[in-house]
């Protein structure tokens, strides 16, 4: 399919089988369990930030304090993650960079737990009262939520993978002096704009087996030219006309990597296939795709 077409597709609304019946559930229970909170982790894609917001669900959090994670933000320009920072912390919330499976980060996660929830705990200790605190873990699929938890807890409490999905029912997971519950990843019932409909998608938040490789690799490469520079690509991929027809841009890629099947023929799906794997695994380089300077003001 043509482009065009494809953020048509993946940009005017979601197609029923990206917001299947358990995501709606999902909001449902999340409505259901905010009330019992005292705040919010919201955990963004360090690489497309606004894209992983969802409106609805911001709306159902009643004002209650958030701490953001740009979770990946080792695979996310420098520079960038430090405006995004800056950005999320602007209503009074909190927020701090991340790294997933990187166990150094619990700390400073519970920190910010306590300097957010400041007020409620020196009003609890007035009082005499010590309980945990209660938080709501959030975000779209494969932003690396469960794999937060479990560097929290220092255990495997909560299920992982690299596919959009995995954690589909809620849990309570509970730690010293702190209770967290992991929420189903919920993606938006519709897009803000075409454009984080495929970040979400480069990313892996948008199930891929609904997705043409083809196209939406094609389409990485063209942005990461324009938010970055091309070096970026042809230090992976080599020299590539972006202005060339679809199958001339990934007989390149295959040509470079010697992706080939029977008859010397290009595989230009594992070449597409490569693309993407390469920018998500951050080969390409350190690529924020949503920059606070364009999109301040939102």
């Amino acid at each position: 399919m043509e482009e065009d077409m494809l953020i048509r597709e993946i940009g005017d609304s979601i197609p029923k089988s990206w917001f299947p019946g358990h995501m709606a559930k999902s909001m449902r229970l999340i409505t259901d369990t905010v009330k019992n909170v005292d705040g919010i982790i919201y955990v963004l894609d360090a690489r497309c930030p606004l894209a992983c917001i969802n409106k609805k669900l911001i709306a159902t959090f009643n004002n209650k304090k958030i701490l953001y994670l740009l979770n990946k933000s080792d695979l996310a320009d420098k520079k960038e993650n430090e405006k995004w920072q800056k950005y999320f912390e602007k209503d009074g919330n909190k927020c701090i960079l991340t790294e997933g499976r990187d166990l150094k980060y619990s700390r400073a996660i519970k920190d910010a737990f306590k300097l957010l929830m400041k007020e409620k705990l020196d009003r609890n200790k007035s009082k005499g009262v010590n309980k945990p605190l209660r938080f709501m873990v959030c975000g779209v699929t494969n932003t690396g939520k469960s794999t937060i938890i479990n560097n929290l807890s220092n255990s495997k409490r909560a299920q992982t993978g690299d596919k959009a999905g995995v954690t589909r029912g809620g849990q309570w997971i509970r730690l010293d002096g702190l209770e967290l519950f992991d929420t189903p990843g919920t993606m938006p019932p519709s897009f803000s704009t075409k454009e984080q409909a495929r970040h979400l998608a480069y990313v892996g938040s948008i199930n891929d087996d609904i997705l043409d490789f083809a196209d939406i690799s094609i389409a990485l490469l063209k942005e990461i030219a324009t938010v970055t520079n091309r070096e970026l690509i042809t230090e992976r991929l080599g020299e590539i006309d972006l202005d060339a027809p679809l199958d001339k841009i990934l007989e390149s890629v295959c040509v470079r990597r010697g992706f080939f099947m029977s008859k010397n023929e290009c595989d230009y799906d594992r070449g597409a296939r490569a693309i993407i794997d390469d920018f998500r695994k951050g080969k390409l380089g350190r690529i924020t795709l949503e920059k606070v300077d364009d999109n301040d003001g939102n």
